[in-house]
């Protein structure tokens, strides 16, 4: 336990024997103004901190989802509906309470909801997260969903109104080209709301409203259960913000029913931490591999691309498996490595034609598949080996396919002899800037 305060800009302060003081000097040529700071506690388990028995802090990470999801979803989720109030028309009912409750966001809801539009901004492994929850956004609010790389929304000045929805995803909540990216929208008028895991941080502090996402400490650089939360976390503020919606109330309880089981899930696909080491031992000599994925599985790709390139140092890259013909099959043979991500989505049918097309070219396949899939397992027998996860709704499938390749990039790393808590010229909080 620690008491902190936190300096604004342009605030100096002077200590002398233990007293301090707090002055604001908001322009160098004027007189300096003592200001008051609010001292703040901040509480830590010493277990958020140790290894806590595992080798490393990202092998403990992504051993932590199914507890760390868990925590995001504490107190704003109920488990059952409760009975439904009538409402004079016939066939039509409505929950008495949202199952779905995020006090960070609840006295501005409905100002969201008269948005022009949501834009999502962030960076990194929270941009990807953005990215896998727009669909969900998109299809439960009815609304225009933007993303946007924070350094490019500086770079290009892009026009914001002051009636967008600006939710800033970071996780350290100090991402230096995020912040910024924030005084420019808050500049612009627009609501700004802040997803991040680290109270009293600058974004938290600095947004109107926000949602904490309660992953705990991330300690290793590569970040694997931020990543997962923030997922939740989006999903969550997309339920809320579509509740006042009749239309959208089964779709509401599939998704919610299925967050209540994704951290059942997550422990069942940690259980292929064994296959996936063999997995490593035979890529652990290539120079490059291939992610395809389609729909939300695309940010899944990207993500997990970006893990195995920030920790192993092997090339990789996602790619959109619609956009396969316009380019990247050029790279496709007997040697290139491509893992497909092929679960149970409203792209199956599609992931299914792409892989009849890398079958014929001889590609070296490693698929993700659900479970109970058949029709995979048919076109392809043993020929290729298949990772299988458990099953999970569209919207939060990706959570779960995410965890193999979370392990595949530590696993990787480990074999390729490599640190793979701290890589190299990576930092976890990238508070510096490209000017």
């Amino acid at each position: 336990m620690c008491r902190v305060i936190y300096l604004e800009d342009n605030d100096i302060v002077h200590m002398r024997k233990g007293e301090y003081t707090v002055y604001n000097w908001n322009d160098v040529d004027s007189a300096s103004v003592e200001v008051r700071r609010t001292i703040q506690t901040l509480t830590m388990e010493v277990g958020q901190i140790m290894k806590g028995g595992y080798d490393h802090y990202m092998q403990k990470e992504i051993f932590e989802q199914a507890e760390t999801i868990a925590q995001t979803m504490q107190g704003r989720i109920k488990a059952t509906p409760l009975s439904p109030i009538k409402f004079g028309v016939p066939n039509v009912d409505r929950l008495l309470y949202p199952r779905v409750r995020l006090g960070g966001l609840v006295d501005f809801v409905s100002t969201i909801r008269r948005s022009r539009r949501i834009i999502f901004i962030g960076c990194g492994t929270s941009y990807h997260a953005a990215l896998c929850s727009r669909q969900t956004m998109e299809e439960l609010t009815q609304m225009p969903v933007v993303l946007e790389l924070a350094g490019d929304i500086l770079d290009r000045r892009c026009p914001i109104f002051r009636d967008d929805t600006c939710v800033f995803v970071s996780q350290s909540g100090e991402t230096a080209d995020t912040m910024r990216a924030m005084e420019y929208a808050k500049g612009s008028g627009a609501l700004c709301v802040g997803i991040t895991n680290t109270v009293g941080s600058a974004i938290a502090r600095s947004s109107h409203c926000g949602i904490h996402i309660n992953a705990g400490a991330e300690i290793g650089v590569a970040s694997t259960k931020a990543y997962t939360s923030q997922i939740v976390a989006i999903t969550m503020m997309a339920i809320v913000l579509a509740d006042d919606q009749i239309s959208k109330r089964k779709r509401i309880n599939e998704i919610v029913d299925s967050l209540l089981e994704l951290p059942d899930a997550i422990k069942k696909c940690l259980l292929l931490d064994d296959s996936i080491r063999s997995l490593a031992e035979s890529l652990k000599g290539e120079n490059s591999l291939l992610m395809f994925g389609r729909g939300r599985n695309y940010a899944t790709a990207v993500e997990a691309a970006l893990k195995v390139k920030e920790v192993s140092y092997m090339h990789s890259e996602g790619i959109n498996a619609g956009e396969m013909k316009h380019g990247p099959l050029a790279l496709v043979d007997e040697h290139m490595p491509i893992i497909v991500f092929a679960t149970k989505d409203e792209m199956h049918g599609k992931m299914q034609g792409v892989i009849q097309q890398l079958m014929a070219r001889n590609a070296r396949l490693i698929i993700i598949c659900n479970e109970d899939e058949i029709d995979i397992l048919d076109m392809v027998g043993d020929r290729y080996p298949l990772i299988m996860v458990p099953n999970a709704d569209e919207a939060l499938q990706p959570v779960v396919n995410i965890i193999p390749l979370q392990l595949l990039s530590y696993h990787l790393t480990l074999l390729r002899g490599f640190n793979v808590d701290q890589p190299r010229n990576l930092a976890k909080s990238v508070t510096v800037t490209e000017e």
